[in-house]
């Protein structure tokens, strides 16, 4: 097998739109524009009652923009579902020198498995047992 039939195949299928397109992106996109334009407003606003000797407005000067980060944050993660930066964790290895003890514990799961579908089997194949045994 050659090297380019190894590559899948990563172009979208036809149909197939980017989460930045389509009617549902553009209303989310429309109303991240509208969430930022009352921010950046609400801004002016309080900054200026801030200026003018209003104390409690200095706390809505930096209200509003962590709102607008906040709102830029959730529209990112409408148009990106399951987007992480952390990367996928990797399975725990098990030191060398206790390979062999998980092998022993692995081997004795297995055991009692076994023994438990053997003896569910059995109950049932006695509990069928009793019921043909109560229709003679």
């Amino acid at each position: 097998m050659s090297d380019a039939e190894k590559v899948p195949d990563v172009q979208p299928a036809k149909g197939a739109q980017s989460p930045l397109l389509g009617a549902a992106a553009m209303k989310t996109h429309l109303t991240l524009v509208v969430g930022l334009a009352l921010c950046v407003a609400a801004f002016w606003f309080e900054l200026g009652r801030a200026e003018r000797g209003n104390e409690l407005s200095w706390a809505y000067v930096f209200e509003w923009p962590l709102l607008a980060i906040f709102a830029v944050y959730m529209w990112w993660k409408l148009l990106h579902p399951g987007f992480t930066i952390r990367p996928a964790r990797e399975k725990p290895t098990v030191a060398p020198e206790y390979e062999e003890m998980l092998q022993a514990w692995q081997g004795e799961v297995r055991k009692l498995e076994m023994n438990r579908r053997a003896e569910e089997a059995s109950g049932a194949q006695h509990t069928g047992d009793a019921a043909t045994l109560d229709d003679e």
